[in-house]
């Protein structure tokens, strides 16, 4: 199934970020993209969300210099852009995946693309990681592990069913029960002609 093989990727990667721990660590994807496409992208995805997840964590701090939390506000915007972008990149490996799949005359679009779905998937291993943080944390009291450990236990049923979800999507889509349709990015804050703050600016 796919969303083992994306599940445990995202494991590997989590854990990988966390031997360091910081946000100015060097990336090194560890799949051959020649080799492995889909491991490749994937990898490099949860990447990019995990080193996002800590940014919004910093900038949270309410002691942050404020020109600091401008270069991070940056930074942030553009792993945004980053993560969109490799959004598009895996959609573009399921639509060469499945090219040859016919839709059936009933054929129907699902509410977002499977990349979205994986989009979602991880980030919830992100919520995962850092929840089961909390509900075995040492220096917090019973009653904050207990909470947390009921708030764990929900998020795990909600990646099963994800998970789920998403491997039917794509069986749907290779049976021709559902079809692709990928709309590319139309975000307009990023963009000269489109925001008026940048355009007053040329």
């Amino acid at each position: 199934m796919f969303s083992t093989k994306a599940n445990k990727i995202f494991q590997d990667v989590i854990e990988k970020y966390h031997v360091i721990n910081t946000v100015d660590q060097p990336f090194t994807n560890i799949y051959d993209k020649n080799a492995d496409l889909l491991g490749h992208l994937l990898y490099r995805k949860c990447w990019i969300d995990t080193v996002q997840w800590h940014y919004e964590d910093i900038i949270r701090d309410p002691q942050i210099d404020p020109v600091a939390a401008l270069t991070l506000k940056r930074k942030i915007d553009a792993s945004n852009q980053d993560r969109t972008d490799m959004v598009e990149y895996i959609d573009s490996y399921f639509l060469e995946q499945y090219k040859e799949a016919t839709p059936k005359n009933d054929a129907t679009i699902n509410t977002e693309s499977p990349a979205w779905g994986v989009d979602r998937l991880s980030i919830l291993a992100l919520k995962v990681y850092h929840m089961e943080e909390e509900a075995t944390r040492t220096d917090a009291t019973e009653a904050h592990r207990n909470t947390c450990q009921t708030k764990l236990d929900i998020l795990l049923e909600q990646r099963v069913d994800l998970s789920t979800a998403i491997d039917t999507l794509l069986s749907d889509i290779e049976k021709g029960d559902k079809y692709m349709k990928v709309y590319k990015q139309m975000k307009m804050y990023n963009d000269d002609e489109l925001n008026p703050v940048l355009r007053g600016q040329k």
